[in-house]
């Protein structure tokens, strides 16, 4: 993809606006022997009427996968999915349990409120799924194997470090265990309130 693209759709500022594109990079490693592997990789946008990740979920079930061997996919990703491609890859992952699946995101879609999409999200990881947020490291790799650079380096944008904490933030709370919250029901009956 072009630098242009890369840094526009993967920035992860605090807001967003005209950003309704979804992109994926991703990395398939093979073990193809103890001392060997294999990868593929690439980067998929949606497509009017296919997000990101379905797109990438047909691409993967039309090659030649060995379910004896361990398959480990990493997705970079400018959104985290939708509840809907949530499932979907919860599903293919039960289907190949030889498969890990480690997904980075830039930024989280609609998970500031209430909604189906960070259920989609504890859904993932209760799938088995590692979820992260992008930082520098990220960053910079996908810079170097997915982006049409011409040799030079990847230099972050002012708040890249201070949104990836933010967002890392965000999404822990959203993973922790529904149970875990605090009900203080019972100290504001206490209080008064």
């Amino acid at each position: 993809m072009t630098k242009k693209k890369f840094l526009y759709h993967f920035t992860n500022a605090r807001w967003a606006k005209g950003r309704h594109e979804t992109y994926v990079c991703y990395v398939l490693e093979r073990r193809d022997s103890p001392v060997s592997r294999s990868l593929d990789f690439g980067y998929l946008r949606n497509i009017p009427g296919s997000h990101a990740e379905e797109l990438l979920l047909r691409i993967l079930s039309g090659w030649p996968l060995d379910p004896l061997r361990p398959l480990c996919l990493t997705l970079y990703a400018s959104w985290s999915p939708c509840a809907q491609c949530s499932l979907r890859l919860a599903t293919f992952l039960q289907r190949w349990p030889n498969l890990t699946l480690r997904l980075f995101v830039a930024r989280l879609y609609y998970c500031q409120g209430s909604g189906p999409h960070p259920g989609g999200l504890r859904r993932l990881r209760g799938a088995g799924v590692s979820l992260g947020v992008m930082g520098y490291t990220d960053y910079s790799y996908c810079w170097d194997n997915f982006v049409a650079r011409r040799g030079s380096l990847f230099k972050g944008w002012d708040g890249l470090q201070s949104n990836s904490v933010r967002i890392s933030r965000l999404l822990r709370r959203i993973l922790q265990p529904l149970d875990e919250f605090e009900d203080f029901s019972e100290t504001f009956l206490m209080l008064g309130l």
